[in-house]
C-alpha cells in the first residue's frame, strides 16, 4: 500500500514564531487534535488543541516550546506502523519527516483507516472468531494449523487483548464450516469467546441442561 499518496502537504505547518492567537484561529477552522510546528524546515513537534486554548494569546509558540509533542513517522513507514503511531499518541494527524528530519506533510487518521478497510481482513466476506488461551500456551502457527486443517483460510489475526496471563486472539476466517473449526479449537484447549449460531457444542449443553433440570424437578 502506497501511503505516500496520502501525505497532506497543501496545509502549511505553524512556525514557532507564530502568535498563540493565530494558532487558535487555525484550530477553530480545522478539526485536528494537533498541529505541526516547525522552525524553517525542521520539525519541532505538535501542539495540541487542548494546550493552545490555555496559552496567553499575545505570546508566540516559542514561549511554549516545552509543550510540543514530538511524535512523527517517516515517509517509508508502512501503514500499520503509522496506525500504531496514531493510537499511541491519541492524535488524528501524524507528521511525516524525511531522513534529515525535514517536515514533508502529515497523514490524516481517516485516510490510514481507509487503507485498513481495504485489507482482506475487513473487505473479504468471512467469519470472525475470538479465542483465548494462556500467553505461554498459544501460537499463531498452531492457530493457522487448526483453521487450515478444516479446509479454511486465515484472512488475518491479531492479539486483541492480553490480561492476567491470558491472550485473546481475533481471527478472520474465510466462509467455511465455523462449527468444525470451533470444536477443533476446543480440542486444543482454546476457550471460545465469540458466540456462533452454528456452535453445536453450546446447543448440546443447553439441551442437556434442560433435560437435567427437568429430571431434577420430577
Amino acid at each position: 500500500m502506497k501511503t505516500n499518496l496520502y501525505i497532506v502537504n497543501e496545509i502549511e505547518p505553524l512556525d514557532i514564531s507564530v502568535k498563540v492567537t493565530d494558532a487558535q484561529l487555525i484550530f477553530n477552522e480545522l478539526t485536528y487534535t494537533h498541529y505541526p510546528v516547525i522552525h524553517e524546515k525542521t520539525y519541532l513537534g505538535c501542539i495540541s488543541e487542548a494546550d493552545i486554548r490555555c496559552f496567553e494569546t499575545d505570546k508566540t509558540l516559542d514561549a511554549y516550546k516545552y509543550a510540543l509533542e514530538g511524535f512523527f513517522v517517516r515517509k517509508e513507514n508502512n501503514w500499520l506502523d503509522i496506525l500504531e503511531a496514531f493510537a499511541q499518541n491519541n492524535s488524528n494527524i501524524m507528521p511525516v519527516l524525511d531522513d534529515n528530519n525535514n517536515y514533508i506533510g502529515f497523514f490524516e487518521l481517516g485516510d490510514i483507516m481507509n487503507l485498513f478497510n481495504e485489507t482482506p481482513f475487513l473487505s473479504e466476506p468471512g467469519n470472525i472468531l475470538i479465542v483465548e488461551k494462556g500467553i505461554l500456551d498459544y501460537s499463531f502457527s498452531e492457530i493457522s494449523q487448526i483453521v487450515e486443517s478444516n479446509n479454511a483460510k486465515v484472512l488475518g489475526l491479531f492479539i486483541s487483548n492480553m490480561e492476567n496471563d491470558v491472550a485473546q486472539i481475533t481471527i478472520k476466517i474465510n466462509d467455511s464450516d465455523i462449527n468444525n473449526i470451533v470444536q477443533t479449537f476446543r480440542r486444543y484447549s482454546y476457550n471460545i469467546v465469540s458466540k456462533h449460531l452454528e456452535d453445536t457444542f453450546l446447543t448440546n449443553l443447553k439441551e442437556r441442561s434442560k433435560y437435567l433440570e427437568k429430571y431434577l424437578n420430577i
